[in-house]
């Protein structure tokens, strides 16, 4: 008799951290890790040697993405360190990220080059390829899938379907449960997650930034190919690989 009352409360014990922690999380905030190789977004040349001598090797900051049912929101939250200078860091701590699930609609604010630009389009269409690797992150068991963003830039997921709204860091979704560990190798950054928070949620924090003026992403890609364009030496092919991973970081 003592044997079926451990099986069954065992059970019951199970099943309780399935659904706090499986298909039935509708909220939760989730902190990431970003982890940006400084030294290597420099590029070449006079100006980046100088930079160099003045920067740590990484740019380290924690991001929290917010979601309430349909709605998500991912934005920074704190440094760690060692610091990177405060020009360097401000747009970071400017931009926004929200994302309505059910519309696959999203809203992002964007602070490049010192100007402020305002998102409005549809959900990034992202043709990911699954694999059969896995691994363990934040407590969660993640599959590892592969993407492509701007037509040559790939992207390295992890998402875990125990949590299945269809989100991750920035503007990067589109797989069948939370992306919790991401790298993009030509932007030499990595986002994991760190915690996973499931309860704590103001519903009302989540919603979009405000705009007088939007743009779509490929309208916001124009204007900062335009602006850049004159930057770039056509026989100087580090400069041309520094405005491209400057303005996929821009457009990320």
């Amino acid at each position: 008799m003592k044997n079926k009352i451990f099986i069954v409360a065992g059970f019951i014990f199970l099943s309780s951290q399935a659904f706090s922690q499986g298909l039935f999380v509708d909220q939760a905030v989730v902190e990431y890790e970003v982890k940006t190789n400084v030294l290597k977004t420099l590029g070449t040349g006079t100006w980046a040697d100088a930079m160099r001598e003045a920067m740590p090797q990484f740019k380290t900051g924690y991001f929290h993405f917010t979601f309430y049912k349909d709605k998500s929101i991912y934005k920074f939250d704190h440094w760690g360190k060692p610091m990177v200078p405060e020009w360097y860091r401000r747009s970071d701590e400017e931009n926004i990220w929200y994302a309505n699930h059910s519309s696959n609609s999203i809203s992002i604010k964007k602070s490049i080059f010192g100007t402020n630009f305002s998102v409005q389009d549809s959900v990034r269409d992202i043709k990911w390829r699954l694999t059969n690797e896995n691994r363990l992150i934040a407590g969660y068991n993640c599959r590892k899938a592969v993407g492509v963003i701007l037509d040559s830039v790939y992207v390295f997921a992890f998402y875990t379907d125990e949590i299945t709204i269809s989100g991750g860091p920035c503007s990067i979704s589109g797989l069948p449960g939370l992306i919790l560990g991401m790298t993009i190798p030509r932007l030499y950054t990595s986002w994991m997650a760190t915690s996973v928070t499931l309860n704590g949620v103001n519903p009302a924090s989540i919603k979009p930034p405000s705009a007088k003026k939007t743009e779509t992403l490929k309208e916001l890609e124009t204007v900062l190919r335009s602006r850049t364009k004159d930057w770039v030496d056509s026989d100087d092919s580090d400069s041309k690989a520094w405005i491209d991973q400057m303005l996929w970081t821009s457009l990320l």
